[in-house]
């Protein structure tokens, strides 16, 4: 009985030994090309990369987890939500990791529970991540203050860390302060002689942070400072604040703090026979398609 080589026809499942003999070199080597390790040639890398596609190959991660004590694996804290912000965070998140060859485990927080990020990343430990990213754009403070947390793997922190110790923290700031400085800086260049701005919920640090980017630039520029308009991120709460800015007098600019409170704004001055951006100019936040 002649055992087949290709895809899908043999009766058990190929192993890395298999692939060393069909290309040609040591066990050691394919772990090494798995691996991505150094000192490699190029023609023994793609020996072995066809040998596994030849075989259709794959690994076993579960084995690889018990043999190194490592699951191989990034846990994710996050806002659950289908807001464009975070979703499209998340989903670059994923696609990073994914390259990398690691697995992901997303555990989702709810508004509102100022416990969800200690619960949350419990639970990511308890599932044996080598690494967790936390991608928390509430501030869930309460009136006891923040609870400390102990992690044993690295940490990345998308915005503002709460307080924690790791082996390794890493924050990456998404820079909002700085582009809402640009947006009303841009607005201003217009000839506009001030901004009003649209915030979005406080309890965010986005929306903190586009709003003092914004009252930055009009101190800096020595403009009056208007009363801030506060929305909920939606189109429905951009449109309220459209009714209440025309009913107020018209501005000529409106800095809003996503698109989406952006396109409610556009609604509302327009049934209010203003035209966007011959008579109002807007500017949104976020780049959603």
């Amino acid at each position: 009985m002649t055992r087949a080589t290709g895809r899908g026809t043999s009766s058990a499942a190929p192993r890395s030994v298999d692939v060393a003999r069909l290309a040609g070199v040591s066990q050691k080597t394919v772990s090494r090309v798995f691996n991505d390790e150094p000192y490699v040639s190029a023609d023994v890398r793609r020996r072995v990369l066809e040998a596994v596609e030849q075989l259709g190959y794959r690994r076993n991660n579960a084995a690889r987890a018990l043999a190194s004590g490592r699951s191989r694996s990034i846990g994710v804290v996050t806002l659950g939500t289908a807001l464009y912000g975070p979703a499209s965070l998340l989903m670059g998140v994923e696609r990073v990791v994914r390259d990398t060859g690691y697995a992901l485990r997303v555990v989702n927080t709810m508004e509102g529970d100022p416990s969800g990020v200690a619960g949350a990343v419990d639970s990511l430990l308890d599932q044996g991540v080598d690494g967790i990213v936390i991608s928390e754009p509430i501030d869930e403070t309460g009136p006891e203050g923040e609870t400390a947390l102990r992690v044993d793997v690295p940490v990345l922190v998308l915005g503002a860390p709460p307080g924690l110790t790791a082996p390794t923290v890493l924050t990456a700031g998404d820079g909002a302060d700085v582009m809402a400085r640009t947006a009303t800086e841009h607005l201003l260049n217009l000839g506009h002689p001030t901004v009003h701005h649209l915030a979005g919920p406080q309890r965010w640090y986005a929306a903190r942070d586009r709003l003092e980017g914004w009252r930055a630039t009009l101190t800096a520029h020595g403009r009056e400072l208007p009363p801030v308009v506060e929305g909920d991120w939606s189109a429905a709460s951009g449109y309220r604040a459209g009714l209440e800015l025309a009913a107020d007098g018209a501005p000529t600019a409106v800095f809003a703090a996503n698109d989406d409170m952006a396109i409610g704004l556009i609604r509302a001055l327009t049934e209010a026979g203003l035209r966007v951006p011959q008579d109002v100019s807007v500017v949104g936040f976020d780049d959603i398609p």
